[in-house]
């Protein structure tokens, strides 16, 4: 007899560094999260648009500008190995949606207010909060001029934390002008640098030709008084750009909503223009901003659209998920209202009938299925119609057959009043339907009604 080789053991797969895998215990989070900011979106008129996850390359280097960190280090790219293309996989949402604006003519008919979610890809340092595949949420305006869109986006953002229960979020703002003010005040900003450049740390010396606005971003404490006396963009600004700023602090001032002028608060790409905002957070460590937003009304002519003018903001949802579960109330909801328990063959078959009878009435159901232990006693099957959250079980076995009827028990009443109650077969819906509608602690918000 040959001997029996021992198979061997086969490897596991995990996920990839950075891409996490969102479990259901964590899932009914983002549900909440999505439901909520699209129903606000929809309530301002914004549109749903979703473009590709794949973009060709030129695109991202094209709109965030090809010496950046995102372009040169962060970026997905990859050559297609059918037809040599170079593609990349978004780091962003906001050149796509802008190329499908162009491409499908959206602004010909009028401004468009539009919103996107979902996955962007980064290569950076896995941390906290900040993940090699994350989510991002998003609104693009296009096509409006006026401070008030700025406003808008700005107030829809506001109620979505009220909405979703988020205090600790503040807002910063501030006005970047246009192109050629801020390049009158970089003229003026540097010289003033130049002059102090023996103070300078070797980041801010290396930055001051390249991008000097960053230096005023700096964390060293030694630059705090250099950078507090610099030449501000603000004083820079046109009679155009000033208006426009006011008009957005006026329309925020007359709704209440707070905000501090940030002057310090820049883009690092060049497409912003004008309005530029972030609201941002202590409660998540060092990454403070959950979204930013502003102005980009060059972007869509240098994608080779008509000059169109354009605003939005994205918001990384991970954190804001961090930010729900450091807010408390996290517990899952039910998973359903209705959990079915059955033993024997024809109750199998009867349980089916009623379990999508009670699905036609728009209430979720559970029906206990065999696993490899087999169908499981009715003591074992009532333990997991507990655990599923479920108001009732109810109970099909040979009696019932027999009786043409089913055992339905409430689960959720006061320990010893959780009655038990034997209903015929057909009318067992309508017992259902009566009982969880009367019940006004019900809280299970439905999708069907």
């Amino acid at each position: 007899m040959s001997e029996q080789k021992k198979p061997e053991k086969v490897e596991k797969i995990t996920a990839v560094k950075g891409m996490p895998d969102i479990l259901p215990a964590d899932a009914h989070l983002w549900e909440i999260f999505e439901n909520t900011a699209q129903s606000i979106l929809q309530s301002y008129g914004y549109q749903n648009i979703r473009t590709p996850i794949v973009e060709e390359t030129r695109l991202f280097a094209r709109a965030i500008g090809a010496v950046t960190d995102i372009v040169e280090k962060e970026m997905y790219s990859f050559e297609d190995s059918m037809n040599g293309d170079l593609l990349t996989l978004r780091p962003e949402g906001t050149a796509g949606v802008v190329r499908a604006v162009i491409e499908h003519n959206l602004v010909y008919e009028g401004p468009k207010r539009l919103w996107y979610k979902g996955q962007m890809f980064r290569h950076e340092r896995p941390q906290r909060g900040r993940y090699r595949q994350f989510h991002q949420f998003g609104a693009e305006a296009v096509g409006f001029t006026g401070p008030d869109i700025d406003a808008e986006l700005i107030m829809l953002c506001r109620r979505l934390w009220d909405d979703l229960g988020l205090e600790n979020i503040r807002l910063e703002l501030n006005s970047i002008g246009d192109a050629a003010e801020r390049a009158r005040h970089r003229v003026d900003l540097i010289a003033y640098l130049e002059k102090h450049e023996e103070s300078l740390d070797a980041e801010a010396k290396r930055r001051l030709h390249t991008n000097p606005l960053r230096i005023l971003d700096t964390k060293n404490p030694a630059l705090q008084d250099i950078v507090n006396n610099a030449p501000k963009l603000l004083d820079y600004l046109g009679e155009e750009s000033l208006a426009h700023f006011n008009g957005v602090k006026n329309l925020l001032d007359r709704n209440a909503v707070q905000f501090t002028v940030n002057p310090r608060l820049v883009r690092g790409i060049d497409y912003y223009n004008r309005t530029v905002f972030e609201w941002v957070t202590d409660e998540l460590g060092a990454q403070g901003t959950v979204c930013a937003g502003g102005r980009y009304d060059p972007l869509v002519e240098t994608f080779g659209g008509k000059p169109t003018p354009a605003v939005g903001f994205a918001m990384g949802i991970e954190r804001l998920i961090e930010l729900m579960k450091s807010a408390g109330d996290t517990a899952a909801p039910a998973q359903c209202d209705v959990y079915l328990v059955h033993q024997g063959e024809e109750a199998q078959l009867q349980a089916f009938i009623l379990g999508e009878r009670i699905r036609d009435a728009g209430l979720d159901v559970i029906l206990h299925c065999a696993t490899s232990a087999g169908t499981g006693s009715f003591k074992s099957q009532m333990k997991k119609a507990d655990g599923s959250g479920a108001s009732f079980a109810i109970i099909i076995g040979d009696d019932e057959v027999a009786n043409n009827t089913a055992s339905v028990k409430a689960l959720r009443g006061e320990e010893g009043e959780q009655q038990q109650a034997v209903v015929p077969f057909e009318e067992v819906v309508d017992y259902l339907v009566h009982e969880i509608t009367c019940d006004h602690d019900h809280d299970h918000t439905h999708h069907h009604h």
